[in-house]
């Protein structure tokens, strides 16, 4: 990268704002992060105050503590952060169970918060959009586990299937509208909730051999693939799921 690309680049998002679930920890936290470097006025959503305010004082971001798993608590923290010009619907959890174990609050948790607060936050933040006669670009944080059924992810690979889902009609829909909606779909990242559900050693290593460039991916690749999205230089991009996988899905 030239001194010119990495100057242009510290400009890219200059009198953005730009709303990030799951700020807190892991992808979210280093998009935040990376989105503020390039000049975004950033605003976090995270379940953790503690990790909010780590945040704040590392980044000067503006700040919403709240559980998208509330569906009215996720709406009413959204429309406390408009106008937003770009959203990165980041907040997801697992819960670990083997299919025929796996019950019904852990599913519908799951959904709730990996489906249904993107969907609220992304209806309140294209409304403002719209309202505003501007347009604006969205990415969801999916997973390769959209495409994949692994074990023991019944709940979380079925929600993941249905952030893609939901993301090529908002594209469809929203397109017109100037709005631009995609998702990313990472391999193993590591973040906290991933060396959890990936902290055996065989298990770990079954993964790696799948992955052709034989280790997981970092936040901040990521993170450096959804400023992407966000930005101009993706303004043709609408509808896709970016797989960000060392190559996992080629084989």
């Amino acid at each position: 990268m030239s001194a010119t690309d990495t100057a242009d680049s510290g400009k890219a998002f200059s009198g953005k704002r730009v709303l990030v679930t799951g700020a807190g920890k892991g992808i979210g936290r280093a998009t935040a992060a990376l989105l503020a470097a390039r000049g975004a006025s950033v605003v976090a959503l995270s379940r953790s105050a503690d990790d909010l305010h780590a945040l704040e004082r590392a980044i000067g971001c503006e700040t919403h503590a709240v559980d998208l798993a509330d569906a009215a608590a996720a709406r009413a923290a959204a429309q406390a952060a408009q106008p937003i010009d770009l959203l990165v619907n980041n907040a997801g959890i697992a819960r670990l169970q083997p299919f025929l174990e796996c019950d019904v609050d852990a599913f519908d948790e799951t959904m709730a918060v990996n489906v249904r607060a993107a969907m609220i936050v992304g209806q309140v933040c294209a409304r403002s959009m719209i309202e505003r006669g501007v347009g604006g670009a969205i990415v969801n944080v999916s997973s390769i586990s959209a495409q994949i059924g692994f074990a023991l992810h019944a709940a979380y690979c079925a929600s993941k299937a249905a952030l893609d889902a939901l993301t090529r009609v908002m594209a469809v829909e929203l397109g017109p509208q100037g709005i631009r909606v995609n998702t990313v779909n990472p391999t193993v990242t590591l973040t906290p909730m991933a060396e959890q559900a990936w902290s055996d050693p065989a298990k770990a290593s079954q993964m790696l051999s799948r992955i052709p460039l034989n280790r997981f991916a970092k936040p901040e690749e990521v993170a450096q693939t959804i400023a992407y999205l966000l930005g101009d230089e993706a303004r043709m991009i609408n509808g896709v799921s970016l797989a960000v996988d060392g190559g996992f899905l080629a084989r």
